[in-house]
């Protein structure tokens, strides 16, 4: 088993996110607050609650260098939340949107953090020193639908999104003042704020949990129609694959190395995949163990199992005569898994373990290190 600590924190957990030491924990317990936990003594203890917010908290993300958190919501606000003596201090970011905030995340130099809309616009924020406040540029008329996720490259200048349109697009977010010239490499090395670099459209179905590799040289994202998709060569001729899986969607997916991809989801499970010598990608395995429901379980609905006669699968254990008589659904998690993020990272940028938290209001730390079938991908 590579699980190695499983802390049920609540009933349901939206997003987490870790202190620079990986001593505390943030996350919403699907309501409009933030709780943040520290480990003492082999026990976690409430420490904090950030109360800002009106609606669900739909976004955090803790800068490991500045240890600043920022929050997004579905009130259409976002907050920087900055540590001043034992009390967190919000300063609230004018967003500027009429519809929910869903996603958020720090660049790499944490001068810049970027926020996906139900307004189908991205907003990139920035600090202002005269002001003293945080601002926002817009990217607008380029989604046709939500935005579900944002990653931003390596470089700190291109940001990539996905979208309930299917579609996955990388963006220049260079800003005069706050970038430097010489940050601009590749194909953004001419575009300006909000120049559409490339638009992916290889999934018919919402888009979500977009990712880099460490290098910044390959991107992998999800659909709903249970596919995993990676790009390489990030330009006017992209190239990409496709990878199909019989299991039920992914959510968020994490780079661990540059050969290979933890994807998390509506299977409750971890799953492992991985890119051979000649660089072509595939499903490994699932990464913990998994839990099987006999065909009397009482979940489900008839509409729920007439979907699964359809496609030649239960849902979570509903089966029939006609379909195999048990299905295999988790382990750890009992419920979606909705965020992966890194938990600890080698001197080569390989991430040895990393945490998952879902539906189920569980945080899961997992380790990878004594998976000896792994080993030649990490």
């Amino acid at each position: 088993m590579s699980a190695i600590a499983v802390n049920q924190f609540a009933q349901c957990i939206t997003c987490h996110a870790w202190s620079p030491d990986h001593s505390m924990v943030a996350f919403c317990p699907n309501n409009n607050e933030v709780h943040i936990y520290r480990l003492s003594q082999d026990k976690w203890e409430k420490v904090h609650v950030l109360e800002k917010h009106d609606q669900i908290v739909s976004g955090i993300d803790w800068s490991p260098r500045s240890n600043r958190i920022v929050t997004a919501s579905h009130d259409r606000n976002s907050y920087v939340w900055n540590l001043e003596g034992s009390e967190w201090v919000p300063t609230l970011v004018i967003l500027r949107l009429n519809r929910a905030a869903l996603c958020v995340q720090w660049s790499p130099k944490e001068n810049k953090f970027a926020v996906g809309s139900g307004a189908k616009t991205v907003c990139i924020c920035y600090y202002e020193q005269e002001n003293n406040w945080w601002v926002s540029k817009l990217i607008r008329k380029r989604h046709d639908s939500s935005v579900t996720s944002v990653a931003w490259h390596p470089n700190n200048i291109l940001l990539a999104t996905t979208s309930a349109d299917g579609k996955c697009r990388i963006f220049s977010t260079f800003i005069k003042g706050v970038d430097t010239k010489d940050s601009r490499t590749g194909p953004s090395s001419d575009s300006k704020f909000g120049e559409q670099i490339v638009q992916l459209d290889l999934s018919f179905s919402w888009a979500f949990g977009v990712k880099w590799s460490p290098s910044g040289n390959t991107l992998a994202y999800v659909g709903h129609n249970s596919m995993i998709y990676f790009v390489d060569e990030i330009g006017p001729s992209p190239l990409a694959q496709n990878v199909a899986f019989r299991d039920l969607p992914l959510r968020d997916v994490l780079f661990v190395s540059e050969r290979m991809v933890i994807g998390v989801g509506y299977d409750c499970n971890p799953m492992v995949f991985a890119a051979d010598e000649r660089g072509i990608w595939s499903f490994i395995r699932f990464l913990g163990e998994r839990k099987t429901i006999s065909s009397g379980s009482k979940y489900g609905s008839q509409f729920s199992e007439a979907f699964g006669k359809l496609y030649g699968q239960s849902k979570h254990g509903l089966s029939n005569d006609a379909v195999e008589p048990s299905r295999s659904r988790g382990g750890i998690h009992d419920n979606c898994i909705n965020c992966i993020l890194p938990f600890r990272q080698s001197e080569i940028s390989t991430v040895m373990r990393f945490s998952t938290s879902g539906l189920d209001g569980k945080v899961v730390i997992w380790d990878l290190e004594n998976q000896a079938d792994l080993s030649e991908f990490l």
